[in-house]
């Protein structure tokens, strides 16, 4: 088709047309009644942008370093499960495009291809994405097999201890592989360029977890241990067992609150990102972009803190950028582009973002990426935006004080 694509609503469009309705759902929708996806990007929308002429903005810059990598913009590929199924080889697309890019990309535990699939198509090293498991020797499996990959960063999702109900997965059927059912038939069938390249695919199943668990010698039965293995028991303390495994660059994602944000910097990460797992958890949780600035002032002097939920163009970057994020994720963006064209598609989103990032930056007055402030945000009504200030620290924020279980 030879519609122009201009923003990261066509390729999403795209996508639509050539992605099979239970892996375009998966990439696209949220858990229960969706309102926690649908305000991560409202909430971004409503911050608005303080327009700034006759500054000499000619020569600007998008470079930064994230947790002490260096990137050509302040953007990384977030962790996405099933990429492989938006498009046959997805992470090692996905891997390709980011690295042409200059920016990191992480692959997550429930990937389609492994980490080793990934690691032998790329040269870059990428970040790794980790749960920690009920079986913590198969945990530990996957962090040595990370850092025999030579991985340049552990990130641990910490908000799916328990996984919140997504209902058009449901609906649709969805499973790993794909099934052929009355209801799916003809849009599976109607789809030959994606059932070829994901039948081509050096993987079809969880390449991380294939032939690797004892007792999980079929999808079934892999699909049952992984409905049964995210660890419900984990705590602050695991962290220190983490470590010891880890001797790199440890990321938390699935930070919400600034109470817990202390308790990560006491831990001693290295970055966390504030997240809401996209809206794919707890549903009713605030937007990513709302518990941004009071995490910031929380700990933004202590680790690094990055930014994921809704950014879907360069102008939401540059607001959690203002708001004190070092670096936003992309999940959705890039996956719409991946379900459109592959790795040319990952590309197409990155270099939207990055082009709507440079042109939004240069009309704020500014030229540098590393020194926006929250003086170029405004409210909806033009005033100046002023977060409310952080909550005073409950008991459990303290080190001898009792920890106190949210949610």
């Amino acid at each position: 088709m030879g519609e122009t694509i201009t923003n990261i609503r066509d390729l999403r469009e795209r996508a639509e047309r050539r992605v099979p309705r239970a892996f375009f759902d998966y990439d696209d929708r949220g858990s229960y009644d969706e309102i926690t996806l649908r305000d991560n990007v409202q909430a971004l929308e409503a911050i608005r942008l303080r327009q700034r002429v006759m500054i000499d903005v000619d020569r600007r810059s998008l470079a930064t370093d994230i947790v002490g990598e260096a990137a050509a913009l302040p953007l990384a590929l977030a962790p996405t499960g099933l990429t492989g199924l938006t498009r046959g080889s997805g992470e090692i697309l996905a891997a390709r495009a980011a690295a042409a890019a200059g920016i990191p990309f992480c692959l997550s535990t429930m990937s389609i291809c492994s980490i080793e699939q990934v690691r032998a198509a790329v040269q870059t090293p990428f970040w790794f994405q980790i749960y920690v498991m009920r079986d913590r020797g198969f945990t530990r499996s996957l962090i040595q097999r990370a850092r025999e990959a030579q991985c340049s960063a552990l990130m641990l999702t910490v908000d799916l201890q328990i996984q919140g109900q997504r209902h058009r997965e449901i609906k649709n059927g969805m499973t790993v592989p794909p099934r052929l059912r009355l209801a799916n038939l003809f849009d599976i069938l109607g789809k030959p360029a994606w059932i070829w390249r994901v039948l081509t695919a050096p993987s079809r199943s969880f390449g991380n977890l294939d032939g690797r668990v004892a007792g999980a010698d079929g999808l079934t039965t892999l699909a049952q241990w992984i409905a049964n293995q995210f660890d419900p028991t984990l705590t602050w303390d695991d962290i220190g067992w983490i470590r010891e495994l880890w001797p790199g660059k440890l990321i938390l994602k699935g930070v919400l609150d600034a109470d817990d944000a202390r308790q990560a910097a006491q831990a001693g990460v290295d970055a966390i990102v504030v997240s809401n797992h996209g809206g794919r958890q707890l549903d009713g949780a605030i937007a990513s972009v709302t518990a941004l600035p009071r995490i910031v002032d929380a700990v933004g002097d202590r680790l690094e803190v990055l930014f994921d939920g809704g950014i879907q163009s360069g102008q939401s970057l540059l607001k959690a950028l203002a708001l004190g994020a070092r670096a936003g994720l992309i999940g959705k963006a890039f996956l719409y582009g991946l379900g459109a064209d592959g790795e040319a598609g990952v590309a197409q989103a990155i270099a939207i973002i990055r082009r709507e990032l440079d042109v939004s930056l240069a009309l704020t007055g500014r030229t540098d990426v590393r020194r926006v402030d929250r003086s170029i945000l405004l409210h909806a009504d033009g005033s100046p935006y002023a977060p409310a200030p952080a909550p005073a620290p409950l008991a459990c924020a303290s080190e001898t004080s009792p920890r106190i279980a949210h949610g």
